[in-house]
């Protein structure tokens, strides 16, 4: 058998356990409840992660995304509209793909300002793209490839098998652990949620005084994420060379 046939008949014996639809109805509903708590704050006209200090990197973002007016409503309705798509059984393929590069946007916007959610958005791009998987079948026709040939769809008429996938399973435990792992060595610094979050990192830094200084040019004197790490990576460069 072709690793395409191979591959096609792993996804048809996935369809047929039971444990795989629970972790899609699960992920649907996490998805679409993350979207409709975003939307609901956008509709109501409330800034989004209103606590969040505006000088902080993520906070520029989400302050001028607020004062685009009915743009800002817009991105709302539209999240809501995926939501409740994700919420439909008959609908949830569509909600899946059109929530996939919503989602990868942000994430990669978190990655991008060192934003402390990166955890979270990861969790949820990795549960989209499980979803566009589990929706292959009714995704597959908008593909630029060739199908293969499905001997094994009418697996899915059998009864769901109860199987416990421990090896699925077990590597989404793996995937989730290698996220936080990972983000927590991803960079040296971050700028934190505030002032306090931020220097609250710096006894553990390898220059407390530079981490020091990066706090201070992001709270108090507002100058953009770029400009802050220069100055840091300066600091630091100089700390190590003396």
């Amino acid at each position: 058998m072709s690793i395409p046939g191979r591959l096609n008949h792993m996804y048809y014996e996935a369809k047929g356990n039971k444990w795989f639809h629970y972790f899609a109805v699960f992920c649907r509903i996490v998805l679409a409840l993350a979207f409709i708590i975003s939307a609901i704050v956008k509709l109501r006209g409330e800034r989004f992660a209103a606590g969040l200090p505006v000088n902080n990197p993520m906070g520029h973002y989400l302050e001028a995304l607020y004062y685009t007016e009915y743009y800002y409503t817009f991105i709302g309705v539209g999240q809501l509209f995926i939501a409740l798509l994700l919420l439909i059984p008959r609908t949830a393929p569509l909600g899946a793909l059109m929530y996939f590069p919503v989602i990868l946007n942000i994430c990669i916007l978190t990655y991008a300002v060192r934003f402390e959610g990166t955890r979270a958005t990861t969790f949820m791009l990795l549960a989209s793209l499980y979803l566009l998987c589990w929706y292959y079948d009714r995704l597959k026709y908008i593909l630029p490839f060739k199908q293969v040939n499905e001997d094994d769809k009418p697996a899915g008429k059998k009864p769901l098998s109860n199987k416990f996938p421990f090896l699925f399973f077990g590597s989404v435990i793996a995937m989730i652990a290698a996220v936080i792992v990972i983000n927590i060595y991803l960079y040296d610094i971050r700028p934190g949620n505030s002032a306090e979050e931020c220097t609250n990192g710096c006894p553990g830094n390898s220059n407390p005084k530079a981490c020091e200084a990066f706090c201070d040019c992001i709270y108090n004197q507002g100058k953009p994420l770029r400009e802050c790490l220069a100055e840091y990576n300066k600091a630091t460069a100089k700390g190590t060379n003396q």
